[in-house]
């Protein structure tokens, strides 16, 4: 007997209340800005003498200055050569603020498209997560959702209006969250919803594997509506409505792998999972997934190619947020991260532990077959997403940070890595991080982008770093990248130095200690040594 969309929806509802605050646990607003936070907007802002990484694909150039107006660029100029002095006369003038930026690098404020800002039990006060995902030069977050429904519209109101230290917040919503009208329970109702979502200005639909008549309706009303659609076309669902399904019936993008695998069986129409499997065991749910590396078609075969041509085709966009299922690979890696002593909240850590009962703490008895697993399935993850984007494919950035030991922020610029591991040029890398993003968010509401990459009359958003990213992506981290310094001593270098959103001038590493000092007043209130490591087992 076939289940319901309904049946779906509530049990996405009970896996995903671990950053869904109840009604008796609200997570926390973030506080008004102060005055001492971020500087600007200006009337004339000039960023002097830095390498441009114009984040559409084209290659490093500079010296150049780029002159902000208030919260737009207005002007890019090329003012000499490497290597040789700057003529001056050439400069542009009028600056009521400047930015010296010579031998730094200055790319387009980056774009995470699946974000959940969290609430109690990780962390209470989501100015937590805003502030670590700026410190990284994220300016726009999608949140998928992120968080309760009227907390969220709240929340992007005061962060479009800078009255809060926070990215860009573009809000996606699941279907029948926010509303008295109870689950999606017909193609009717389906609609309905997105009629009232869209009226209440909801950007987009964070869908799951609905039925495909729910699945249908809700993606042909949100196309008449202009909002968005991604999906996490989970194992519940999976088996009738796959990657390719949903991407038939219009669904812009997906997020995460599910359904792309299921999409490329060879042998099998649903996994063949142990006779033991019970989806509401997480270790069972996150461990076996895996496990289909060697259930699809191999590289470069017909049905290989002729799914990439079909995506192509339907100008599919993969959002594949690698960085949130790695620790599978390495759990005493991810563990052990060098950031987690200083930034992440002892109540962060209580959420990583192992727990039956918060979703992905799944390390109930992980073992080296489990990470020879995963590993194969990368190997078979990256093929294809390398596959797709030298055909033509867009390929963005998403972190899903918060669980399974990934750090709002940190958790992203693993993701940027990740693609170069995938084997993208870290000028794609950035081009996935920034324009492709931007055109993820403006494309299904029939507008050009209006972020993305620097342009004049584009909205100022700026990373501003003094590394070279391109030649190691590891300086993005804001605790940067060990280099051994001419006196054969280690150092770190790199992490963003101005994070600019809305030309609003943010000090990223100031951003950092506030986080750090979160940390510290939460071991002190635990009764802890406030330099007391936060990792217990």
């Amino acid at each position: 007997m076939q289940r319901s969309g309904a049946f779906f929806l509530v049990l996405a509802f009970l896996l995903l209340s671990a950053f869904t605050p109840s009604l008796d646990a609200q997570a926390i607003p973030a506080p008004d800005r102060g005055s001492d936070e971020g500087e600007g907007p200006f009337d004339r802002l000039i960023i002097r003498g830095a390498t441009v990484i114009d984040g559409a694909g084209a290659p490093p150039s500079g010296p150049t200055d780029i002159v902000i107006e208030g919260n737009r660029i207005v002007e890019v100029r090329t003012v000499g050569y490497p290597g040789v002095p700057i003529d001056e006369d050439r400069r542009p003038t009028g600056a009521t603020r400047e930015i010296d930026a010579h031998g730094h690098y200055v790319l387009p404020g980056f774009i995470d498209l699946h974000v959940h800002s969290g609430g109690p039990p990780k962390n209470p006060e989501v100015e937590y997560a805003y502030k670590l995902w700026l410190a990284h030069g994220i300016t726009t977050v999608r949140g998928v959702g992120l968080n309760e429904f009227e907390h969220s519209l709240s929340e992007q109101a005061r962060s479009a209006a800078n009255e809060i230290v926070a990215p860009r917040i573009v809000n996606y919503q699941r279907p029948g969250n926010g509303w008295d009208r109870g689950p999606i329970r017909s193609p009717e109702l389906a609609r309905e919803w997105v009629r009232w979502a869209a009226e209440r200005g909801v950007d987009g639909m964070k869908l799951g594997a609905e039925d495909p008549p729910i699945m249908e309706a809700l993606l042909d009303e949100a196309r008449l509506h202009g909002l968005g659609s991604t999906a996490h076309l989970g194992q519940p669902g999976v088996h009738w409505m796959n990657a390719i399904d949903a991407a038939r019936l219009g669904l812009g993008s997906m997020t995460h792998f599910y359904g792309l695998f299921e999409s490329l069986y060879a042998n099998n129409s649903i996994q063949p999972w142990p006779t033991d499997y019970n989806y509401m065991n997480e270790q069972d749910r996150f461990g076996q997934v895996a496990r289909q590396w060697d259930l699809i078609h191999p590289r470069g075969s017909e049905p290989w190619n002729a799914l990439i041509q079909e995506f192509l085709e339907l100008d599919f966009i993969i959002d594949p947020t690698m960085t949130i299922y790695y620790a599978g690979t390495n759990v005493q890696a991810a563990r052990e991260a060098w950031y987690h002593d200083t930034y992440t909240l002892p109540s962060m850590w209580d959420f990583f532990t192992p727990d039956r009962r918060a979703h992905g703490s799944y390390w109930f008895d992980w073992t080296t077959e489990d990470e020879v697993a995963w590993s194969r399935f990368y190997r078979r993850w990256w093929e294809f997403l390398e596959d797709y984007k030298n055909a033509g494919g867009r390929v963005t950035t998403g972190s899903d940070s918060g669980f399974i030991y990934k750090l709002y922020g940190f958790g992203y610029i693993e993701e940027l890595e990740l693609l170069q591991h995938a084997g993208f040029h870290p000028l794609e890398v950035i081009r996935a991080a920034t324009l492709h993003g931007a055109q993820a968010i403006f494309e299904p509401k029939g507008q050009p982008i209006d972020y993305g990459i620097i342009r004049p009359g584009l909205l100022a958003d700026l990373v501003i770093v003094e590394e070279n990213p391109l030649q190691n992506l590891k300086v993005l981290y804001g605790t940067g990248a060990v280099r051994l310094n001419e006196s054969n001593e280690p150092e770190r270098v790199g992490g963003v130095k101005y994070t600019i959103k809305d030309g609003i001038v943010y000090d990223a590493k100031q951003l950092l200690e506030d986080v750090a000092e979160m940390v510290r007043q939460q071991k002190i209130e635990r009764g802890m040594d406030p330099n007391a490591p936060v990792r217990r087992y």
